[in-house]
């Protein structure tokens, strides 16, 4: 859970319990990978967010977020297309090696999140 999130005016209606997170930092961007259960705790679903610091003028921070709410009954086919998609790219457009990215700083401060 993201700290404003519990500021947000809707926190109280939440109609879900966080199970499960998976950080994921690349570059100036992070995904998480939530996964989270209904009310009753007997369905789960997962949310994709990726959190973008950016600097105000001021020198302070600010993050982007933008989040996908994934459903059981779509997993196969978001995770089809997505390999399709990847696969795509690496041997169409990269022919067959995708260039990778070098980060000096792998580690992810979630009191910067």
């Amino acid at each position: 859970m993201y700290r404003d999130d519990y500021d947000s005016p809707n926190y109280g209606d939440r109609n879900s319990e966080d199970v499960f997170s998976k950080p994921v930092r690349a570059g100036k961007r992070t995904y998480f990978f939530d996964v989270k259960s209904t009310k009753g705790g007997k369905d789960f679903f997962l949310t994709i967010t990726e959190s973008k610091r950016r600097s105000n003028p001021d020198g302070s921070f600010t993050y982007d977020k933008h989040k996908i709410f994934l459903y059981k009954e779509d997993f196969e086919k978001f995770s089809d297309g997505l390999k399709e998609v990847i696969d795509y790219i690496t041997n169409t457009c990269f022919g067959g090696t995708i260039p990778q990215r070098e980060y000096t700083d792998q580690s992810v401060d979630f009191e910067d999140l």
